[in-house]
């Protein structure tokens, strides 16, 4: 069986979802726009208030 590979994500894209989630919109609903995990979403939230917020490791 075929490895799946994992999503690289850039700091713009990150900084995107987290902005739309922190002028109001529902993290739900940005996830599902943005095709995110719900998860994820939040774990870019938590880490941008940390102002831990990069872009993924790997190959873009």
């Amino acid at each position: 069986m075929q490895k799946i590979p994992k999503r690289v994500y850039t700091l713009e894209f990150k900084e995107q979802a987290v902005k739309r989630v922190q002028s109001g919109y529902n993290i739900a609903s940005v996830a599902c726009e943005m095709g995110l995990a719900e998860q994820t979403a939040r774990n870019w939230l938590r880490r941008s208030e940390a102002g831990k917020l990069e872009a993924s490791a790997g190959k873009a």
